[in-house]
């Protein structure tokens, strides 16, 4: 007997797995990524946890088809930001239950928890995912099974259903006890993981469609530095640190140019590459500003192959009013 569970690395997702594990049944950790993860990769942290309770982690990438199908046009609309969590969690559970005949997998199983989420584990926003991934009764929540009706796992007895749980609400102490129990290591707190759920985040790429069609390659820029929006156009994204200069650097398509400050030390930026020739000598002038300079003094800025003689403002302030998010 085997089971698909979608994984998101999380405690519970990683406890409904024991659960289902310590009845004899192998799993398959789906993690179905979408690209709006953290700005750390954690594929070590994903396969940590899976070793710890017996799972096998399997990764696929789903991007393209989520930003096609999903983000931009969701049937139940968003939560508090651009989260379209319910879509989103029927889209995930359409694609696990296809997956199963070649995986040779029996039922599909969740970490969802009744009431743990205001938006996408309500009681009846449950239902609404599984009726939108056409899961039907293929889908155990093994957390908060014994508040569900009965699934066909549990009919056909191939899970007892008095070895799992009935969790309700935010409280996590049946969790925390039963992670202490087994001895999990090094799981995360609880918390937002998807980006979409973030305010700034949101108004970020909220303002990129209003002036560019959206694909999977930009999805890595929106992720760092201080995003601006210039006079005639242009995106400007500068660095605020060592590792944000080292990911905007590796995250440059084709769509933009980077700029750097050539005799003196300051932060990796990057602008659209149709850029007027104003507004990119006012990227090098702001790209000026913010590294170690003088505003007596004059720097050499690269802007692709372009180089700019400016001086820097006097104080960050006049960066202020391009600010995407402040």
């Amino acid at each position: 007997m085997k089971a698909i569970a979608l994984f998101s690395g999380g405690l519970d997702s990683t406890l409904a797995m024991k659960l289902i594990i310590d009845q004899g049944i192998d799993v398959i950790a789906l993690n179905l990524d979408i690209g709006f993860g953290s700005t750390k990769s954690r594929r070590e942290h994903m396969q940590n946890m899976c070793d710890q309770v017996g799972a096998e982690l399997r990764i696929l990438d789903i991007k393209d088809q989520y930003i096609k199908d999903i983000l931009f046009d969701p049937k139940y609309g968003y939560g508090k930001n651009l989260n379209p969590c319910i879509d989103c969690h029927g889209n995930m559970f359409k694609i696990a239950r296809d997956l199963m005949d070649e995986w040779g997998a029996s039922f599909l199983i969740s970490g969802e928890v009744v009431g743990q989420r205001p938006m996408s584990q309500r009681r009846e926003a449950l239902d609404l995912v599984t009726n939108l991934s056409e899961t039907q009764d293929l889908l155990l929540r093994p957390m908060s099974a014994k508040v569900l009706p009965p699934t066909l796992p549990e009919r056909k007895g191939w899970v007892d259903r008095e070895k799992l749980l009935g969790i309700v609400g935010r409280n996590r102490e049946v969790q925390l006890k039963m992670a202490e129990e087994i001895g999990l290591k090094d799981f995360e707190k609880p918390g937002g993981g998807c980006l979409l759920t973030d305010e700034n985040f949101s108004n970020k790429l909220k303002e990129f469609i209003k002036y560019d069609k959206f694909e999977v390659s930009d999805i890595q820029l929106l992720k760092y530095g201080r995003h601006l929006r210039l006079p005639d156009g242009a995106k400007l994204v500068i660095g605020r640190h060592k590792e944000d200069n080292e990911m905007i650097e590796a995250a440059i398509t084709p769509k933009y140019r980077k700029i750097k400050l050539l005799n003196a030390i300051g932060p990796t930026s990057a602008i659209s590459a149709n850029a007027s020739e104003e507004d990119k000598k006012l990227a090098a002038k702001l790209t000026a500003t913010y590294g170690k300079t003088d505003p007596e003094n004059s720097y050499e800025v690269a802007v692709g192959d372009e180089v700019f003689e400016v001086s820097p403002y006097d104080s960050k302030e006049p960066a202020k009013k391009y600010f995407i998010n402040a």
